[in-house]
């Protein structure tokens, strides 16, 4: 075997002398061996460490309370410490190895020490991931940016990281690197502004207490509107309510306008601000009969005798001709409907009594005259408060014919009119 391997430098000696080699064939043979035996004990080292600590962690994660080493054991911890203690094994044994080929000493060492310190970032990028999973199963912390800060941090530590890689590999002095650094400082700035731009907004979102995870925000620039599901450096993430995902930049939290629902809630009720439109033309003053049929209306009955009363003292004391309707206080249908609206709120049980709770008439328009319902409903689940605001303007449509009103219903009366 070994008369093969000499046979096959012969052949390819000359080659070799162009690239570098300089020495004879049994030292290069030699330090080839001695190569692949440092490879094969490191290659043994990281099987033996690798099973030791991969197993360690396990028992310890399975044996404490704390999720944190189970998160290490999920993100691989141990297995990429393991790859780290036979490059350290390498990189000392190298100059032992290549004493005699200092310039395959050089490129040799060069390489392991650029691998080891881009293993050290990413063994510190596990413990990072580790600590943000770990932290998102507190609820204190679960509705922070945490990507955003640990980005940060990985990006500061990767600067460093290139920095030493740098200055490795050109044996460039590391304040020297820093210097040049500082001086190509724009360029760095052009490529990483939004980078920049998103950890500013970050800072800011998360002093401020602008957005947390869980939040349901309305951002109609983007088209998004559901609940916030990731916030990192570059890019927010929303879930629609259609199960769709708006991707939002970080930095227009801070610079665009949206809207968060967190305040709702947490609140005592969820808003209902919803409105009929009523024909002018059915809004009349009420007969004396009208009036007495009306007070079979529960709600109302005794609103209706309280008012008429305060309306007949009126007109007497004040002498008024009431050969017209119009003259003098009268009740109209729209203003009893209105009372019996704001009573049924009052007494329908879905509503925050506690919280405003008012039927308003709004301007007039060209459809009608709108009657809104403004009230706050106890659940504020979207599906109990969409029952719960059907089922009231259910209600209130169905009882629009006890009034003689009547609701503009859009299409139909504009052809109606138009014929």
């Amino acid at each position: 075997m070994y008369k093969i391997i000499e046979k096959i430098f012969t052949f390819l000696y000359p080659i070799l002398r162009k690239i570098g080699f300089g020495s004879s064939f049994s030292s290069y043979l030699s330090l080839i061996i001695n190569i692949a035996l440092l490879c094969a004990i490191a290659y043994g080292i990281y099987i033996l460490f690798r099973l030791i600590l991969v197993t360690l962690m396990i028992v310890v994660a399975k044996k404490t309370k704390t999720k944190f080493d189970d998160l290490l054991v999920t993100n691989k911890t141990a297995k990429y410490i393991a790859h780290l203690i036979p490059l350290l094994f390498i990189y000392k044994s190298v100059p032992i190895i290549l004493d005699r080929f200092e310039y395959w000493e050089g490129v040799f060492g060069k390489l392991v020490g650029i691998y080891i310190v881009m293993l050290v970032l990413w063994i510190i990028r596990t413990i990072f991931n580790a600590l943000r999973d770990y932290l998102k199963l507190k609820p204190r912390y679960s509705d922070k940016p945490i990507d955003s800060f640990i980005q940060v941090i990985m990006i500061v530590l990767w600067m460093v990281g290139i920095t030493v890689i740098i200055s490795k590999l050109f044996d460039i002095d590391q304040k020297e690197l820093l210097t040049i650094l500082g001086a190509v400082s724009a360029v760095i700035i052009l490529i990483f502004r939004d980078t920049i731009l998103g950890f500013v907004s970050s800072v800011q979102v998360s002093i401020n207490d602008m957005v947390r995870i869980g939040d349901w925000i309305t951002m109609d620039k983007f088209g998004a509107d559901g609940d916030v599901i990731e916030i990192n450096l570059a890019t927010v993430k929303v879930r629609n309510f259609d199960n769709t995902t708006t991707t939002i930049p970080t930095y227009s939290l801070s610079s665009d306008s949206f809207q968060n629902w967190r305040g709702m809630l947490n609140s005592d009720g969820r808003r209902i601000k919803r409105h009929i439109l009523i024909k002018t033309s059915s809004i009349r003053f009420l007969e004396e009969d009208e009036v007495n049929e009306l007070k079979k209306i529960q709600l109302i009955s005794d609103y209706i005798d309280s008012r008429k009363l305060e309306i007949d003292t009126f007109n007497s004391s004040n002498k008024i001709d009431k050969s017209l309707a119009i003259n003098g206080r009268n009740l109209t249908n729209l203003g009893l409907f209105r009372k019996y609206i704001t009573q049924y709120l009052h007494h329908y049980p879905g509503l925050n009594k506690d919280m405003l709770m008012l039927c308003r008439q709004l301007q007039s328009t060209s459809h009608g005259v709108p009657l809104e319902v403004y009230a706050f409903s106890h659940d504020k689940r979207f599906e109990n408060y969409e029952y719960i605001m059907s089922d009231i303007f259910d209600h209130i449509i169905a009882s629009v014919k006890y009034f003689d009103l009547e609701i503009f219903e859009g299409i139909n009366e504009s052809v109606t009119n138009q014929k």
